[in-house]
């Protein structure tokens, strides 16, 4: 007798926390590069002209002191740019300041709820979008 495995989909809450999957982004052929170049200050775009995407640097974890390596840009982008006044405003698109969002909270997963209140837009539409069939700049729910 074969066996039939079963997958279990369970559909987020407004308290479910999403994060961005950069995982995603290489699956999907998406050069997520590309799109963090884009979000960099005027500062880190000029120093980040010449370095190649996949540039690693060395990064101390407060926390621990563990050093590990990360991606320079990612890094950047999360450590300094997103923290700048201005990187979201009222404008920006839903999905972009989600993202945006992810981004300055050191992609610390965040839900729907908490989404909403950051970004003063209801947790219901912001659900609706991100726990829809399409996955958006590769936010996802967080696993753990």
């Amino acid at each position: 007798m074969t066996e039939v495995k079963k997958f279990s989909l369970v559909k987020p809450t407004a308290q479910t926390p999403f994060h961005i999957d950069f995982d995603w982004w290489r699956q999907n052929d998406r050069n997520w590069h590309i799109e963090l170049r884009s979000m960099l200050c005027e500062e880190h775009q000029q120093a980040f002209a010449d370095v190649p995407e996949d540039q690693l640097i060395d990064w101390v974890d407060p926390q621990t002191a563990e050093v590990r390596q990360v991606d320079g840009l990612q890094n950047t982008l999360i450590t300094h740019c997103a923290r700048q006044e201005g990187f979201v405003s009222a404008q920006t698109a839903l999905v972009d300041a989600v993202f945006r969002i992810l981004l300055s909270n050191g992609n610390t997963p965040l839900s729907a709820a908490e989404l909403g209140q950051r970004l003063g837009r209801p947790a219901e539409i912001i659900l609706r979008t991100l726990a829809g069939p399409r996955v958006y700049k590769g936010i996802r729910p967080f696993l753990g």
